[in-house]
């Protein structure tokens, strides 16, 4: 046993103190990351005046995320979990400190723009992973059940994408766009304080013989983990798959059925409809979603989740859309939940942070390649079949999850182990081997 600063000696007491820092941090975090999401387009249209030079912005943000994303989790188990999550919220506040200075510096252009902002999109992907590779720690610091604490951390997230656009849309009223910025850099800076501030076991670097050897044989290490692991393997290509299909709904469908009707605050409202929902969900899985039957749970919310977009490809009015936009949230809700219980207890220690790299890769790869084919097919078909298209593809996908058998992998007594409170030793994880 070790206590919480991983020395030997007795179990700490339980204190619930690093987990409510480590949600601080989250929510900072993606507040910060949702300001900016809002900022920096306007920013370039209040430049340029072109609205393709936003589309260049966000495809210039694309590949950072993917090849931070996929490299992360080794970083993640060298350089420690603390440490990165600290570490990747300086490096963001500073990468967005430097456009209001280099705009008060000069005349800020598009490239320059493009530049900073993918610069700063690299640090986004190891901090989200190395604070969610800290939650089984912190559940169990706290004496909190795992499946709980993975609810409360989505909704979290949720709320801070929910809250940051709105808040952003006043700043930018109110300062205008480059002063924005600055609200974003205090989100980091804060979130990085709060970050510093917790002590969780597993959370600083391992020790030297422990860390991986090699960037590139400790990352293929991490995917072949998560390849052999059977259950592992099937939740990231159906998450994979899933996400595809689903941020093109929201990337491309819906602003461009809605630019069509010149009604941009109901692109807001179903937007906004869908992120609560999503709350919701994670919340209501939080709170209830541990005593369902897991495999259950996940294939009922995939086709509910298919259900509720299949409403929204008719483009109903905009209340009904709206409606079935908070069902599509809902439903999707106990999905992240589930698939990270998943990874955290079919993961051993060492390989926590690359496991929570392929993950976070594969989300971050899909969203890119679903926007680079939805926007073709909108212009073939239009809005209306290409959304029923993208619909029906995923009501296909969530189908075939009804009848995979490694999903019933979900339903393995081993996901019901809770550790004693103050218990350090990483219980989970080593209750199941993996399948093959």
């Amino acid at each position: 046993m070790t206590s919480a600063n991983g020395a030997g000696g007795a179990p700490a007491e339980p204190s619930r103190r690093p987990y409510v820092l480590l949600e601080a941090a989250t929510l900072l975090s993606g507040t910060g990351n949702a300001i900016a999401m809002v900022a920096l387009p306007w920013l370039v249209l209040e430049r340029t005046g072109n609205a393709t030079a936003a589309g260049i912005l966000g495809a210039a943000t694309a590949l950072p995320l993917l090849v931070s994303g996929l490299f992360s989790g080794t970083i993640i188990d060298v350089v420690g979990r603390r440490r990165t999550a600290v570490v990747a919220d300086v490096l963001s506040m500073l990468s967005v400190i430097a456009i209001p200075l280099a705009d008060a510096a000069t005349d800020l252009n598009l490239p320059a723009i493009a530049v900073l902002a993918a610069i700063g999109a690299v640090f986004d992907p190891p901090g989200v992973s190395a604070r969610e590779a800290m939650l089984p720690a912190a559940a169990r610091r706290g004496g909190l059940h795992l499946a709980r604490v993975n609810g409360v951390h989505e909704a979290v997230w949720g709320v801070a994408f929910l809250v940051g656009p709105g808040l952003g849309g006043v700043l930018i009223a109110w300062v205008g766009a480059v002063g924005t910025l600055w609200a974003t850099a205090v989100a980091f800076a804060v979130s990085a304080v709060a970050s510093a501030a917790i002590r969780l076991p597993h959370a600083d670097a391992p020790l030297p013989h422990e860390r991986p050897r090699g960037l590139l044989r400790s990352t293929a290490e991490g995917l072949r983990f998560v390849w052999h692991d059977r259950l592992l393997r099937t939740i990231t290509v159906l998450y994979t798959l899933i996400v595809g299909v689903y941020l093109p709904v929201e990337g491309v469908i819906l602003p461009v059925h809605f630019e069509v009707l010149d009604q941009p605050a109901a692109l807001g409202l179903v937007i906004t409809a869908m992120g609560a929902g999503g709350v919701v969900g994670s919340l209501a899985y939080g709170a209830w979603g541990h005593g369902l039957p897991r495999r259950r749970l996940f294939v009922g919310a995939l086709v509910a989740t298919s259900v509720g977009l299949l409403g929204m490809a008719v483009l109903p009015p905009l209340g009904v859309l709206m409606v079935f936009g908070a069902l599509v949230g809902l439903a999707f809700g106990p999905v992240n939940p589930l698939a990270n219980l998943v990874m955290q207890v079919r993961t051993p220690e060492r390989l926590r942070g690359r496991v929570v790299g392929v993950l976070t890769s594969t989300g971050y790869a899909a969203g890119p390649v679903g926007y680079l084919l939805a926007g073709p097919l909108v212009e073939a078909v239009g809005v209306r079949t290409a959304f029923l298209g993208l619909a029906l593809a995923i009501v296909g996908i969530t189908a075939s999850s009804a009848v995979l058998p490694s999903l019933h992998d979900l339903d393995d007594p081993a996901f019901d182990i809770e550790p004693e409170p103050g218990e350090e030793r990483l219980t989970l994880p080593e209750a199941v081997h993996p399948g093959t």
